[in-house]
């Protein structure tokens, strides 16, 4: 009874034939069921890859819906203002959110001044606005259900009064539910930004 174990003479001839021979190698590769694991393994590849696309679609849609869910808020919040339901400084606070959801701004804070002068208002006054400091930009931030070009005036001497006492040119933006006619030609003139709440309705 002839051995089954390979001598060092097969084992070198074997392995050299599978080196050479691609028709001998692919034929032995079938033998032992390569085939069928290469089969499973691409199978296998092909239903992650469709997994990912998947959940990378499902991900895109939960974003969407929760733009959606902001947008709506925002639309609720302003006319709740706008009949009365909510007070201004509600409707502010409320607000926050859109100054770092707009402005990526994620710090405000309170600058007040006592202007003795009466350069804002005419007669002396405290003038306290909010401040964000991006990037080493200072920019003056005011959130209005309604903005109108009274507003526009009264944020640009603020600007003018911040920028004399603190030395630094400040950016000027105001947030607002409603812009009321002609404002955003006079804000334009003088150098402030208007932002709508509502990106889409």
């Amino acid at each position: 009874m002839s051995s089954a174990i390979l001598s060092p003479e097969e084992k070198d001839r074997l392995l050299k034939t599978l080196e050479v021979d691609r028709e001998f190698r692919y034929a032995l590769m079938g033998l032992l069921g390569f085939s069928e694991v290469l089969d499973r393994i691409t199978k296998l590849e092909e239903g992650f890859a469709d997994l990912g696309k998947r959940f990378l679609d499902l991900e895109n849609r939960f974003a969407r819906i929760e733009e959606e869910l902001r947008e709506t808020r925002r639309v609720v919040i302003i006319i709740a203002h706008r009949f009365g339901v909510i007070s201004e400084e509600s409707f502010r606070q409320a607000m926050k959110y859109v100054v770092e959801d707009v402005l990526g701004v994620a710090k405000v804070e309170k600058w007040v001044y006592r202007d003795d002068d009466g350069y804002v208002y005419g007669y002396p006054s405290i003038v306290e606005v909010n401040v964000a400091i991006k990037d080493k930009e200072h920019i003056i931030i005011e959130v209005k259900s309604r903005a109108s070009k009274a507003d526009v005036s009264e944020l640009h001497r603020i600007g003018l009064l911040y920028e004399r006492r603190e030395k630094v040119k400040p950016r000027l933006v105001i947030i607002a539910g409603f812009v009321d006619s002609d404002t955003h030609s006079l804000a334009k003139r003088l150098g402030v930004e208007i932002i709508p709440i509502i990106t889409s309705v």
